[in-house]
């Protein structure tokens, strides 16, 4: 190991918070004022705001079409798993990229990337044609491998101490927002103007975001940090294992991925194909679905905040509380009494999932240490996306075998385990941190 490369080993084995808490003398930025007096968060956001747009634009139209051309919810959840598995080998590379490299090139490199991709997916026409999609679904998702890390990194480099946890809050929202609307007017598109249509509309989203995010200024003080790739990835894993708490903060999204979001997404399918049909393939319901979906993990986050603020403690109460939420989401699901009792219970289900989510990328927005800031990210995302990836493929099989109502019920279970497992672990940390 070269002297480089043991006095980052050096620096990660120390507590180095990044980002802390907000100062009670700091008076923290409110959503709108953030937008008004932060450029290069403005641009951020607006790229964000555009390319979540055809994101679910891409959804809506892959899942429709393979229903479409076959039968085999297996079939459905393969799209899925590889939606999730693609980026998984992928995130670790690409957080020692974000790292290394200028995070602001790498985003606008992978949205070009992945708007060509999207023309590919107007050639698949007949059920012969999976096979394609497929491959350029892997292709997409793993070039957003490094979208994710890079984009997750640059956060508070373009924002101060006071700031961040708005920005973070206003992300999520957003992205909960361009889930609400892009799922509502992809399954109308997709609905009434057809499939391909919505493909195309959303390749032009990664062109226009694209453009958007060239007009990021980062400061001059944001410099790569340079080193041998290979002596990154185990310097983080190090510092991982060396600090717990940190380590099972990057554990949560992994957990929402095996719980309550990714077998979820491949149920509402379902739901909308066999259950509740609202236009061409359910597209317009599952739309519905999608949209009440992303309004409940908006909602959820902005209204815990006024209670938890940025400040630690009641941050990490609220992920409990979360999961707790999203499992009596799940439960009144699983009846399939009517599609308003369908929508009602994503809603709730999106509330719980919302607050763990942002809750935990606050928290890890204020403890990683910039140095390894990038490759922290990318192990959560790939950890995310293993889990996503696992539950896809499980969750598709169970549908062949059991059908969508047994499912829920199994999976309104679930989200106990994490949220108690989280419980005894803050118990410990309290009682470590007082000592």
């Amino acid at each position: 190991m070269s002297d480089k490369d043991q006095s980052t080993v050096q620096a990660s084995e120390k507590p180095i918070q990044d980002k802390g808490e907000p100062s009670k003398k700091e008076k923290l930025v409110g959503y709108f004022e953030i937008l008004q007096t932060n450029s290069n968060f403005r641009w951020l956001w607006a790229g964000q705001l555009v390319s979540l747009l055809g994101d679910w634009f891409n959804l809506i139209a892959s899942a429709l079409l393979i229903r479409s051309l076959t039968d085999s919810k297996f079939a459905l959840g393969l799209l899925f798993t590889i939606r999730m598995l693609a980026p998984f080998l992928i995130a670790p590379i690409a957080g020692v990229c974000a790292d290394r490299y200028n995070r602001k090139n790498i985003l606008i490199i992978s949205d070009l990337i992945r708007g060509l991709l999207i023309l590919g997916f107007l050639f698949v026409r007949t059920a012969e044609d999976l096979p394609l999609l497929y491959v350029l679904t892997t292709i997409l998702f793993g070039v957003s491998g490094f979208f994710s890390p890079a984009r997750s990194a640059i956060l508070p480099d373009i924002t101060s101490t006071n700031e961040l946890g708005t920005a973070n809050a206003l992300s999520a929202t957003t992205w909960s927002i361009m889930l609400a609307l892009g799922a509502a007017i992809g399954g109308f598109t997709a609905g009434v103007f057809g499939i391909r249509t919505a493909f195309i509309i959303d390749g032009l989203t990664f062109f226009v975001s694209a453009i958007l995010l060239l007009q990021i200024r980062l400061p001059q003080n944001i410099v790569a940090s340079r080193g041998d790739h290979t002596g990154r990835k185990f310097t983080t894993l190090r510092y991982l294992i060396q600090h717990p708490d940190l380590f099972f903060i990057t554990l949560h999204k992994a957990s929402i991925a095996l719980i309550l979001y990714s077998g979820y997404q491949i149920s509402q399918v379902e739901i909308a194909k066999s259950h509740f049909v609202i236009g061409v393939e359910g597209a317009i319901s599952l739309g519905i679905m999608l949209c009440f979906g992303g309004i409940g993990s908006g909602v959820g986050p902005i209204i815990a905040r006024i209670w938890t603020g940025d400040s630690d403690k009641p941050l990490r109460q609220s992920i409990s509380l979360g999961y707790i939420i999203g499992a009596a989401g799940l439960a009144t699901t699983a009846p399939l009494a009517s599609l308003t009792t369908v929508v009602i219970g994503g809603f709730i289900r999106s509330v719980g999932g919302g607050i763990a989510w942002v809750f935990s990328t606050q928290l890890l927005l204020q403890r990683a240490p910039n140095e390894i800031r990038g490759r922290i990210f990318g192990i959560e995302y790939a950890l995310f996306t293993l889990m996503g990836g696992i539950a896809s493929a499980v969750a598709g099989i169970l549908l062949d075998l059991y059908g969508v109502e047994k499912v829920l019920w199994g999976m309104s279970l679930l989200p106990f385990i994490p949220a108690i497992l989280w419980w005894l672990w803050q118990a410990h940390f309290t009682k470590v941190s007082k000592n």
